[in-house]
């Protein structure tokens, strides 16, 4: 079954390579301008932070370095205080860790690849370089 977008207007085949070479163009040159941001984002953080004293200002923006945080819970605390049932209800299975079990010999590779249950998440555009 096709799934179609009913905000989408039918192209014809010269319209749909147009819009395939300007949405590269437009990849290519956003690729290359997040290389420059976080390029740029990297010496102005090193230098904010060496420098707390240090103000950096334009007409429209005030540049500033803040520490972002992510709250975790340890399975074993979260175990005691709330339970086996409850820990395994909000236990999420680590794919890079388990793999690297795997790669370790403490877990058998086959079993894991048979748990394994692959989900769609989202549709991408892929392009591909073309030799010509």
């Amino acid at each position: 079954m096709t799934h179609r977008n009913p905000n989408s207007i039918d192209l014809g085949p010269e319209d749909l390579l147009k819009a395939l070479e300007r949405y590269a163009t437009l990849r290519d040159t956003i690729q290359g301008l997040e290389v420059e941001r976080d390029a740029l984002a990297s010496q102005l953080k090193e230098a904010l932070t060496a420098d707390p004293t240090l103000r950096l200002q334009t007409d429209l923006y005030r540049a500033d370095v803040r520490k972002s945080m992510a709250t975790t819970y340890p399975t074993e605390r979260f175990r005691e205080v709330f339970g086996d049932a409850a820990t395994l209800e909000v236990s999420v299975v680590d794919k890079k860790k388990a793999d690297a079990l795997v790669k370790a010999g403490e877990l058998d590779g086959a079993a894991l690849k048979a748990l394994a249950v692959t989900k769609e998440r989202a549709i991408s555009l892929v392009l591909t370089a073309v030799d010509g």
